[in-house]
C-alpha cells in the first residue's frame, strides 16, 4: 500500500510511476478543495471515482461524480473541490518534471500561497 500524505484539504498517494508519468489517488475531505493552481512542466488526466464536488480549469467548472474526467493541460489553473461527500480523484501526471515542486498556488484556503 502506498504512503499517504496527508494536506489540510485531504490526502494523496502514488499508485505508481514510470518514465515521465505518475499515478495518484486524490482524497479530498467534504467542503473542502485544493488550491487554485497551475503546473508548467506536467499535464494532469482526473477521473472521479467517488462522491461529489466541482471541477475547474481554465476558468470552465464542471460538475464531478463518479465517471467525470478532466484533462488539465500544462499552464491551465484548475481547482477541484469536493461537495457533500469525499471526492476520490486518481490522477495520471504526464510530463518532464512530476515533483510537489511543481506546483504554483494562485490562491489558496490553508494560507499556502503568495501574498499578493
Amino acid at each position: 500500500m502506498a504512503d499517504r500524505v496527508e494536506r489540510p484539504w485531504g490526502w494523496f498517494e502514488s499508485l505508481g510511476s514510470g518514465e515521465g508519468y505518475q499515478v495518484k489517488r486524490l482524497c479530498i475531505h467534504a467542503g473542502q478543495r485544493i488550491s487554485l493552481q497551475r503546473h508548467r512542466h506536467r499535464l494532469e488526466h482526473w477521473v472521479v471515482v467517488a462522491g461529489d464536488g466541482e471541477l475547474e480549469c481554465g476558468g470552465t467548472r464542471l460538475a464531478a461524480s463518479p465517471g467525470t474526467t478532466l484533462l488539465v493541460p500544462c499552464g491551465a489553473v484548475h481547482r477541484a473541490s469536493a461537495g457533500g461527500s469525499d471526492l476520490l480523484i486518481v490522477e495520471v501526471q504526464r510530463g518532464a518534471l512530476l515533483s510537489e515542486d511543481d506546483i504554483e498556488r494562485l490562491a489558496d484556503d490553508y494560507a499556502r500561497a503568495p501574498a499578493g
